[in-house]
């Protein structure tokens, strides 16, 4: 339907692919280009570059790749909307994780779709986001359902989390956020209540499972 509006207006959407893999980005120009009422805006190969060829072109819609270099995706995705409140931006991941989802949402990304999806299904989530309409597949809905927002961990949890996956111990978590050992004891208290696990072991397995915290 959306593609039929703006068929019918004669107003092609410029849309800008930012993804650091030659043979993705390829694939998802040479898809737009093919359709009648798309049209390539601009490319980028990381995310710094994607803040700069947004600033200079101001496309319709931007997909978005989480994972690139210089700048990660969701920072990508935060500095342009913070200039461009109005921005329609497609996070595109391999990432599937309520986490790595949330991050991107809270970026302010107007969807999340999964690399693996159909590419119909890109083309129609180009077209939506265009239209102002956000796109959450049934799949990215349900796993952020799975997991309320009341159960989110805090930044400072998190933090504490990422550095025990990392193998540290608390005293060494401790002295490296600045704060007492008992103050981790009571981070990973919480963490663990939040995240109904028993131990560090089973909520750093998790975190990784749902994308909370990433080892690279």
């Amino acid at each position: 339907m959306a593609g039929a509006q703006l068929k019918a207006s004669g107003m092609r959407a410029r849309v800008m692919v930012a993804d650091d893999h030659p043979v993705v980005r390829a694939g998802l120009i040479a898809l737009i280009t093919q359709q009648s009422d798309l049209e390539l805006a601009a490319e980028a190969e990381n995310g710094e570059q994607a803040v700069l060829l947004y600033r200079q072109h101001q496309p319709d819609v931007a997909l978005m790749d989480l994972r690139m270099p210089v700048l990660n995706g969701v920072d990508a995705i935060r500095m342009i909307t913070g200039e461009f409140p109005h921005a329609r931006i497609l996070a595109l991941s391999t990432y599937e994780g309520d986490g790595d989802i949330r991050r991107a949402l809270d970026a302010g990304a107007c969807g999340y779709l999964l690399k693996d999806m159909l590419l119909t299904d890109v083309l129609s989530a180009i077209r939506a986001v265009r239209q102002g309409e956000r796109v959450i597949p049934l799949g990215v809905a349900a796993r952020l359902t799975k997991h309320p927002e009341r159960s989110r961990l805090t930044e400072r949890e998190l933090e504490v989390l990422q550095l025990v996956a990392k193998g540290l111990s608390n005293k060494q978590a401790a002295d490296a956020i600045g704060r007492t050992e008992e103050t981790v004891k009571i981070h990973l208290k919480n963490i663990y209540s939040k995240m109904s696990v028993a131990d560090r072991t089973e909520a750093v397995t998790l975190a990784l499972t749902r994308g909370l915290i990433h080892l690279d």
